[in-house]
């Protein structure tokens, strides 16, 4: 996969895909899910935005850390050789997703009310579901293309620098 252009190459890379992907998805994710839980107007708007700094925080750490490494091995055993690129994103979506979608149920929660409390965990099988299927299709409908789209420009522009050099 090293010649795909749609994904990082490099730890660089990487770190511009996730900035692309998680700023994306914690701006729309969760000002949505605050929305339909708490009604949409400018104060829950608002207040989510003082929040969102400190999601997007727990999600940096979060991917690298924990959901990258449990999510190779999801895909690697659900995946064969044969298995195309579309495929593997898919699947790393859906894990990305499930797996983000549960801790950030719970620790996002403790963020926005700004304490640790059992109410995420009281709450969570009603909030869940919700929180992973907007976030999901965030992910796959609009994140995650916009990140292959700039990965795919930007190693367009690394080869018509190297084919000038």
């Amino acid at each position: 996969m090293h010649s795909e252009t749609r994904i990082p190459r490099n730890g660089k890379e990487f770190i511009v895909f996730l900035a692309i992907v998680s700023i994306l998805s914690v701006h729309t994710i969760a000002p949505l899910i605050m929305g339909l839980k708490f009604g949409f107007s400018k104060e829950v708007y608002l207040n989510t935005m003082k929040v969102i700094p400190f999601v997007w925080l727990c999600v940096i750490v979060l991917v690298p850390f924990v959901v990258n490494p449990l999510v190779t091995k999801l895909v690697a055993k659900f995946t064969a050789s044969t298995d195309g690129f579309n495929a593997r994103v898919l699947f790393t979506i859906l894990f990305s997703v499930t797996i983000l979608s549960v801790l950030l149920t719970i620790i996002g929660s403790w963020i926005g009310m700004r304490e640790i409390s059992l109410e995420p965990f009281r709450t969570f099988f009603y909030d869940w579901p919700r929180n992973f299927f907007i976030a999901f299709w965030i992910e796959a409908l609009v994140a995650q293309p916009i990140a292959r789209y700039a990965m795919v420009k930007l190693h367009a522009a690394q080869e018509r620098s190297a084919v000038s050099a």
